[in-house]
């Protein structure tokens, strides 16, 4: 006999768990398929992991500048055994939080791989000798690194890592080759090199952090040089080797054939969707790139059947597949949902870190916006020169002719928790008269982003 739900979720990660927990809120019988770790990859394998590292890292690089702040230290040194265990700590925690939270909401948590097969209305649910049922199903079972293996980027688990061979190395390298320079790559490579490693970074696009704004990247490379990273850039892989040290790494730039050597290699060239195995073309599901295609409300075309997260496609953020989750869900239910095309931001948690939200400036001329642009430098702020931490700045975007916030960009010390101000600003539709207007705290970091709202206006006070 068939266990029967109301809506089955496949995959835990931040998509599948957060969906669940607000379907079990609107009085939803709720059953989420785990294949292995409840708090998926960004939990176990990816967001929060690498965050404790990078805390690490960060640490002990600034035991470097305890002279500038009047302090001194007798021994300088670290166990990178206890970082890597810290960082496994962080995520056992997290996995045991979201187990409870599975519990408290009284959501069933099979655990297997998933398989769909067409069924009375949404399909079947196949779970090793258990077939369940539910009136909705929705697949969130994101994404995972992408491999070249025609040109040998394919882990090996000892001289050629993707995310999660980094995340548990036995030692730290003494040299590094990091594919890619999207946040997945400088993190790691932000990481490393903070605990001494020799850090080339490899980037085909003409410039690093291709996503950011042109003026954020090109200041994010020069900080980055500054902490010792080495970059190719545009750069060309042609060809990974294993040698007897490490790896050898042929590329081409400017026309020009280069070979570049390491002990190890980490591959971050993108990531595909998870949608093997379960039963989608059969189905009829529409595939494209490795993605699943839906509509703005996560549905796929099969009735009663609906994706959210990495595996539907970009932006491939946490954060954006809980707010999907919840936003289809709500649907579901009849509700009014939340709404789906809310400003998503980006952050990277490198040293310096970066953070944006919305339109590129770049991007406001391409849609003929006629953009009003206003900058402000973390150096001539108060809180940031008492802290020590001059580099980066604050961009604002706003739209030339209606005043409305449609892009915010920042690079510097934790501008990652500073981002989501614009966010909300950006969310309820604020123009630079409410942000000009709101009075910002003294001294804080954030009142560069008041300054740089008043500068896109000629207004800026303190520069």
């Amino acid at each position: 006999m068939a266990d029967s739900f109301d809506l089955i979720i496949i995959g835990s990660g931040p998509g599948g768990y957060v969906t669940a927990i607000r379907a079990a809120q609107l009085g939803m019988k709720v059953a989420i398929v785990e294949r292995e770790l409840l708090g998926g990859i960004c939990l176990n394998w990816g967001c929060i992991p690498t965050k404790a590292l990078l805390k690490s890292g960060e640490v002990y690089e600034q035991l470097d500048h305890l002279a500038d702040y009047g302090l001194s230290v007798e021994k300088r040194g670290f166990d990178f055994d206890k970082v890597v265990q810290r960082s496994r700590k962080v995520s056992a925690q997290l996995n045991a939080g979201v187990t409870f939270l599975m519990k408290k909401h009284k959501v069933e948590v099979v655990m297997g791989a998933a398989r769909l097969e067409k069924g009375q209305g949404a399909p079947t649910v196949v779970v090793g000798d258990r077939k369940l049922t539910a009136k909705n199903v929705i697949i969130a079972t994101g994404a995972r690194a992408r491999t070249i293996p025609a040109i040998g980027l394919e882990p090996d688990g000892d001289r050629v890592w993707t995310y999660r061979e980094a995340l548990v190395p036995k030692s730290a390298p003494k040299s590094l080759i990091v594919i890619g320079s999207g946040a997945i790559g400088l993190e790691f490579a932000s990481f490393f090199r903070a605990l001494g490693s020799d850090v080339t970074v490899i980037e085909a696009l003409p410039r690093i952090l291709p996503v950011e704004d042109e003026e954020v990247s090109k200041a994010a490379h020069k900080a980055f040089e500054k902490r010792g990273l080495k970059f190719r850039v545009p750069a060309n892989v042609k060809k990974l080797t294993k040698t007897k040290s490490g790896v050898a790494v042929e590329i081409e730039v400017g026309g020009k054939a280069e070979t570049l050597e390491a002990d190890v290699a980490i591959v971050a060239v993108g990531i595909v969707g998870n949608v093997e195995d379960l039963g989608l073309e059969a189905l009829g599901v529409k595939v494209e790139k490795t993605h699943i295609v839906t509509d703005k409300h996560g549905a796929t075309g099969v009735p009663g059947l609906y994706a959210i997260g990495d595996v539907a496609g970009p932006p491939w953020l946490a954060h954006k597949a809980s707010h999907e989750g919840v936003h289809c869900v709500e649907h579901i239910a009849g509700l009014k949902p939340t709404n789906v095309e809310s400003p998503i931001p980006g952050c990277t948690y490198t040293t310096p870190q970066i953070a944006s939200v919305g339109l590129t400036e770049a991007q406001a001329k391409e849609q003929g916006r006629e953009p009003k642009v206003g900058r402000f430098p973390f150096r001539v702020n108060g809180k940031a020169i008492a802290s020590g931490e001059l580099d980066g700045f604050v961009k604002t975007v706003f739209d030339g002719k209606t005043g409305a916030l449609i892009g915010a960009h920042m690079i510097g010390a934790e501008v990652t928790e500073m981002i989501q101000g614009y966010v909300i600003a950006m969310t309820c539709e604020a123009t630079e008269a409410e942000l000009q207007g709101a009075v910002f705290p003294h001294p804080t970091m954030s009142e560069a982003m008041h300054e740089a709202s008043l500068d896109a206006y000629g207004m800026v006070l303190h520069i």
